[in-house]
C-alpha cells in the first residue's frame, strides 16, 4: 500500500496563535456578491459593524476600521497622535513590541525602550519610574502590547494606566490588542486607553485583512495637533464618512460581512463566556506542559496569556524540527519561535473559535509529536488537560475560580 497519499483526511489543525480557523458561519457570511459601497445596502452594513465593534472594544467612542493588517493599525495609531521628534515610551515584551519600536523609528519618532528578557509583561513600576524622570513631559505616549504573541505574556493594562496617573504624566496610552481582543478581557474606556490597535484574524475569527483603532477623546484632540503626513490612515479623513456608515475609499466589503457575523457570534456566546473559555483552554494547556515536564516561557503566573502558550524546548532540541515532524505526521501547525526565540520555543494557539475537544486533539497531537521527534518528556500531558476540562464541565464554578 502506498504511503504517498495526495490527500490528508480530516481538517488541518491550525494551532498557531493567529490567523485562527475561520468558522463556517463566517465563511458563509462572506460568501456574498460584492455590493455598491456607496449604496444604501452597504450603509446598513457599515453602520452595523462600526457600532458593533464598540461593544467588542468596550467603548462609547469611535472605532475605525481599515482594510489592512494589524501593522497598518499600528502605523495609524502612531501617525494620528504623534509628530516627528516626539518621544514614546515602550516596553520590550517580545518580538512584536520590538517591531512597533522599529516602526516608530521609521516614522521619525524617538522610542525609549525599556528592555526585558521576554518572559514577563510590561512592568508598570518601571514605566512609572521612567515617566517620573520626564519632568518636562517630553514623552508623548506610552505604547504597550496587551498580549505579546511571540511569548504568551500579557501586560496588565489597568496597572499601566495606574502607573501613568501616579506619575502625574499626560502621556497618551496606546495598546496593541491584536492577539487579545475578543479572547482576553479588554476595556478601552474603563481602563483609560487612548488608542487601541487590533486586527481581524485572531479572536475575531476572520481572515487577515481588517484592522482597527479605538480612539478616546484625548486621542482625537491630540490628532488635531499631529503633523505626521497621512492620508490613508487619517482619522480626520475617515470619521466624517463613518458617521454616515461609509468609508473614504473602497472598503473590504466581504470581510465586513464576516465581521458582522463575528460580532453576532461573540454576543450570542457572551463576551464573559468567551473570555472564560479562553482562560479554561489556557489552563488546560499549561497543565499539559507541566505534565510533560516542559517549561512555559512566561515566568510569572500573573502574566499568563489566555490566547497562547509558548513552550520552551529542552536543551539540544530544535523547536522547528519538532514542529515539522508534528505537521508531517499529524497535520497540525504550531507557532514558531520568533527572532531571538527561534528554535528555542514552540507556541500553542488556543484562541478563536476553539472548543474543549479541539484543544484535547491539539494537545494529543503535541504529545505524539514530541514522541515522534524524540524530544524528552513525560507521558500524560493530554490526560492532565482532559482531567481538568472534565472537572470544569462537571463543576463549572471551579473553572471560574
Amino acid at each position: 500500500m502506498s504511503t504517498n497519499a495526495a490527500r490528508v483526511a480530516g481538517r488541518h489543525f491550525l494551532q498557531i496563535p493567529g490567523p485562527t480557523p475561520v468558522p463556517d458561519r463566517i465563511l458563509r457570511a462572506m460568501d456574498m456578491p460584492t455590493i455598491d459601497h456607496r449604496g444604501p445596502e452597504f450603509q446598513k452594513l457599515g453602520k452595523r459593524v462600526l457600532e458593533g465593534m464598540k461593544s467588542v472594544f468596550k467603548t462609547a467612542n469611535p472605532v475605525i476600521i481599515y482594510p489592512a493588517s494589524g501593522t497598518g493599525a499600528w502605523e495609524a495609531a502612531l501617525a494620528n497622535v504623534l509628530s516627528a521628534g516626539d518621544k514614546v515610551l515602550m516596553f520590550e515584551t517580545g518580538h512584536f513590541a520590538t517591531l512597533w519600536k522599529n516602526m516608530a523609528i521609521k516614522l521619525g519618532l524617538h522610542p525609549i525602550f525599556i528592555e526585558s528578557d521576554w518572559r514577563i509583561g510590561a512592568d508598570a513600576d518601571a514605566i512609572e519610574a521612567r515617566l517620573r524622570e520626564d519632568k518636562a513631559h517630553e514623552i508623548k505616549a506610552v505604547c504597550v502590547v496587551h498580549n505579546e504573541t511571540s511569548t504568551g505574556c500579557i501586560s496588565l493594562i489597568p496597572e499601566v494606566r495606574k502607573a501613568i496617573d501616579a506619575a502625574g504624566h499626560p502621556a497618551l496610552l496606546l495598546v496593541d490588542t491584536i492577539s487579545s481582543l475578543a479572547s482576553i478581557d479588554f476595556r478601552h474606556d474603563e481602563w483609560g486607553v487612548d488608542v487601541t490597535v487590533s486586527g481581524s484574524q485572531k479572536g475575531l475569527m476572520l481572515p487577515p485583512g481588517l484592522s482597527f483603532n479605538a480612539i478616546s477623546d484625548k486621542a482625537l484632540a491630540a490628532a488635531k495637533k499631529s503633523t505626521t503626513p497621512k492620508l490613508f490612515w487619517s482619522w480626520e479623513e475617515m470619521l466624517p464618512h463613518n458617521e454616515k456608515g461609509f468609508f473614504p475609499y473602497t472598503p473590504g466589503t466581504n470581510l465586513l460581512y464576516g465581521l458582522a457575523e463575528a460580532i453576532d457570534m461573540l454576543h450570542e456566546e457572551g463576551l464573559d463566556n468567551v473570555f472564560a473559555r479562553h482562560d479554561r483552554h489556557a489552563e488546560a494547556t499549561r497543565r499539559a506542559v507541566r505534565a510533560w515536564g516542559l517549561e512555559v516561557l512566561c515566568r510569572e503566573p500573573k502574566y499568563y496569556s489566555s490566547s497562547l502558550t509558548a513552550v520552551m524546548m529542552p536543551d539540544g532540541h530544535d523547536a522547528d524540527a519538532f514542529r515539522e515532524k508534528t505537521l508531517n505526521h499529524f497535520d497540525m501547525s504550531l507557532g514558531t519561535g520568533l527572532t531571538k526565540l527561534s528554535g528555542r520555543v514552540f507556541r500553542i494557539g488556543h484562541l478563536g473559535d476553539t472548543n474543549d475537544l479541539t484543544m484535547l486533539g491539539a494537545l494529543s497531537g503535541v504529545e505524539m509529536g514530541l514522541s515522534v521527534a524524540g524530544v524528552p518528556h513525560r507521558k500524560g500531558g493530554a490526560q492532565a488537560a482532559m482531567d481538568y476540562l472534565a472537572e470544569c464541565a462537571a463543576n463549572p464554578m471551579s473553572a471560574a475560580a
